[in-house]
């Protein structure tokens, strides 16, 4: 029995076809590869997923003044303690553009013994003039003069927090979480002892020469 001779042309075009079909699952499988890993460090948390914030926001410069530093307290000659926190009052603001975040830091704040007044959304309600859809990129508090010691009490909380004063009268501190915000710290992590004077904010003010932006309005929207 003969064998047929095969045209070369033709195995040289099957051969072809063969290598790019090699090519072309390599790519695909090292493709997936690729991506498999990469998300697996975002899930890990080694990467930040690139789409993680809001694709569009309005971003507030809220103040260019200091953080107000701490005031005299009587029958405190070494620096202001920090208050129970059951004496701070607090209410928390989703400033963030994400839903949710207000609740989330209620559920840790309030379990310490913060007197949570309630949350809400970072709006035109809470402040006159924002357009809807406005955020902070990161967490701040804000408070007037009669709630400083309260916002150092509750700034401990966090691993980084701005200081901003406004022009409200009573003592108490709005929480305003960001969209580059950071959870509170562990409770046990907290640098406060209730013995040992709260430290000033790194070029902090005295009250009376910073310019307060405006007191928020009496209740913001319900967080959605």
């Amino acid at each position: 029995m003969t064998t047929p001779v095969q045209d070369p042309a033709r195995v040289a075009r099957r051969r072809r076809e063969h290598e790019r079909q090699a090519v072309v699952f390599g790519v695909l499988v090292a493709f997936i590869i690729v991506v498999a890993l990469g998300a697996l460090a975002i899930y890990t948390g080694a990467l930040t997923a690139p789409f993680a914030r809001p694709f569009t926001s309005d971003d507030q410069a809220t103040t260019t003044e200091p953080a107000p530093c701490l005031p005299a307290v009587e029958d405190q000659p070494d620096g202001a303690l920090p208050l129970p926190y059951d004496q701070v009052k607090v209410r928390i603001i989703n400033a963030s553009g994400m839903s949710g975040l207000a609740g989330a830091n209620q559920k840790v704040l309030a379990p310490r013994g913060f007197d949570v007044l309630g949350t809400g959304n970072y709006d035109s309600t809470y402040d006159a003039g924002l357009d809807s859809g406005s955020t902070l990129p990161a967490n701040e508090l804000r408070f007037g003069p009669q709630g400083v010691v309260a916002a150092y009490t509750l700034a401990a909380q966090f691993p980084d927090m701005t200081l901003v004063l406004d022009a409200r009268e009573d003592d108490t501190v709005d929480l305003l979480v960001g969209e580059e915000y950071e959870r509170p710290l562990d409770e046990g992590d907290v640098p406060l002892a209730a013995d040992q004077p709260l430290t000033n904010a790194a070029g902090c003010a005295p009250v009376d020469e910073i310019e307060p932006v405006p007191a928020p309005a009496p209740a913001p929207a319900p967080e959605q």
